[in-house]
């Protein structure tokens, strides 16, 4: 009968809202504490764990928890987080307490709701991390991880996916995201500009020796267009196309730069000729992480396309990929759009680090008659938001972290109207 053998990982991955870790702490570089292995063979486990789990950035790599299989050639990680933070919105509240979106501001509200006090804990999750043949060409590997963000705190699936020799199958981010090109923060949304999305994905990814990294993908993306009495969104026949290349400095992974590029086929219905058409969409991308010096991080992200909208966070479900042309009946555009962000870390020692990000988001929806569209109307889109987040963290010792943020957003629409929020909030967070 096989035994198995628990061990504990004593400097687990920094696990702070949309930070992936502090800088100033390597992966590679923290010491481990087991039973029954080497370090050389910890080292490798260890390792391999951080490979395997996802480039997101409240997700943790290296559990402090693992089961040894038969001939250690199998370990099963257990770890998650256990996260309280508490809130308050003002002047205009957004209605989610986990997500500060800034498309979400309320543009017209009730009397007497000029401020939201809250506490949650549904950022909590928990992850499996298994890995077979650990440190050799054939590695194996599982991700699954949920956390409690559904409605009165029901489980959300982030991620499930398996790995093998450079090929991630599952359920994932997309390749267009770029997960360690963010700074620290409470808010799980981050930037308002980041490109993230979760999608069914086949992915390839190969580092070279010299520093570069290539990747490309198929992957089921989300789809969301306005549509008006001459067209209809019909199923989707082509997966989009996502891949970037990527050069690490000196091999350092907190100092780096990626392009991405992205390819959409985007089909609906034209209703004046019956026909299903395809729309082209694409997007290019620059981000990236690079220190200067011994104190300070920067986090930078730059991208510009058509029909992409869904892909960056605030614009996610709004209906802007595609809306009508406003001359020709039953033909939709793809609406071009673009954001930014740029992030600053300062690490004052190796438990203290504070952080700055600003953000911008734009897109460029042509008019169209709200006859046409009765649900929407044009001069009430969203035209463009703002974002920032301004936050201290402090890890009280390796498993526990205390942070406090101030993230401020504002949106504005066609017509010319803008509203405004501000939320403060402060978290307690254990990871295990």
């Amino acid at each position: 009968m096989n035994k198995a053998i628990f061990l504990t990982i004593l400097a687990g991955v920094a696990n702070i809202g949309f930070a992936q870790n502090h800088p100033a702490k390597s992966n590679e570089s923290q010491e481990i504490h087991t039973i029954g292995f080497t370090p050389a063979d910890s080292a490798a486990v260890y390792k391999a764990f951080v490979e395997n789990a996802p480039k997101r950035f409240q997700i943790a790599g290296a559990p402090r928890f693992a089961i040894i299989g038969k001939d250690e050639k199998f370990y099963l990680g257990i770890g998650g987080t256990a996260k309280g933070v508490v809130g308050f919105d003002f002047p205009n509240p957004i209605s989610n307490e986990v997500y500060f979106t800034t498309s979400s501001i309320p543009m017209s509200q009730a009397a007497g709701n000029g401020g939201h006090f809250w506490i949650n804990g549904q950022q909590t999750n928990v992850y499996l991390n298994a890995v077979a043949l650990p440190g050799t060409d054939n590695q194996l590997g599982f991700y699954f991880n949920f956390d409690l963000c559904g409605n009165n705190y029901s489980p959300v699936i982030q991620y499930a996916y398996l790995t093998y020799r450079g090929f991630l199958v599952g359920y994932n981010t997309s390749l267009f995201y770029d997960g360690n090109a963010c700074g620290p923060g409470i808010d799980k949304e981050g930037p308002n500009s980041l490109t993230w999305a979760l999608n069914s994905v086949v992915d390839y990814t190969h580092a070279f020796k010299n520093g570069i990294t290539l990747a490309i993908g198929a992957e089921i993306g989300t789809y969301s267009y306005t549509t008006n009495k001459y067209t209809q969104q019909v199923s989707q026949r082509l997966p989009d196309i996502p891949a970037y290349i990527q050069y690490n400095f000196n091999n350092n992974p907190n100092s780096y730069v990626r392009f991405s590029a992205l390819a959409r086929f985007l089909q609906y219905r034209n209703l004046e000729v019956d026909k299903n058409k395809t729309v082209g969409g694409w997007g290019i991308k620059a981000s990236g992480t690079v220190p200067i010096g011994q104190k300070w991080q920067t986090y930078f992200q730059l991208g510009y396309g058509k029909g992409i909208t869904g892909y960056f966070e605030d614009l996610n479900g709004m209906n802007l990929d595609l809306t009508p042309n406003p001359t020709i009946d039953g033909k939709l555009n793809a609406v071009p759009s673009w954001g930014g962000y740029f992030g600053l870390q300062y690490n004052w020692n190796s438990n203290w680090y504070s952080s700055v990000c600003y953000s911008h988001l734009r897109n460029y929806a042509k008019k169209y008659s709200s006859a046409d569209s009765p649900t929407v109307d044009w001069s009430s889109q969203y035209r463009y938001a703002q974002y920032m987040a301004l936050n201290t963290f402090y890890n009280i010792n390796a498993m526990l972290t205390w942070g406090i943020e101030w993230d401020w957003g504002r949106r504005a629409d066609m017509n010319g109207l803008s509203k405004h929020d501000n939320r403060i909030q402060s978290m307690l967070q254990f990871n295990f």
